[in-house]
């Protein structure tokens, strides 16, 4: 019961983590997104379901369930969105120099991550 609690504990924590991701840069959303659910698949049918079933996540999470893959959408959104929010972070927000060298860093294993993942068909108009 308590590692359950645990795990839904921590799948709440992911997929806030996920929510921020959308907006804040060097933030990774898709990990997370994946993270949550495994968390929700062990600790709440009704957690894990309602993940499943969301517009935005549900069919990111379906591919990846089944095909262990990511749409060319998805991909193409999360390359974009690190180089872009990233990549201006970098240049123009953050002031200290090593800051910069470790959000690149962390930019370029993102982009490495999300390059070497499969690129799979899209399943519906939402993928």
């Amino acid at each position: 019961m308590l590692i359950r609690r645990l795990y839904l504990l921590l799948g709440f924590f992911f997929l806030t983590l996920a929510i921020l991701g959308i907006f804040l840069p060097l933030l990774p959303t898709t990990p997370f997104v994946l993270i949550a659910a495994a968390c929700f698949g062990r600790s709440s049918e009704k957690w894990h379901n309602w993940l499943r079933n969301n517009s935005t996540f549900g069919p990111m999470l379906h591919n990846w369930h089944i095909n262990r893959c990511l749409t060319l959408r998805v991909k193409t959104f999360a390359l974009l969105s690190m180089l872009l929010v990233g990549g201006y972070s970098i240049f123009f927000a953050i002031a200290d120099f090593r800051l910069r060298i470790i959000g690149g860093i962390l930019i370029a294993i993102g982009f490495c991550a999300i390059i070497r993942t499969k690129t799979c068909a899209a399943t519906d108009s939402n993928g």
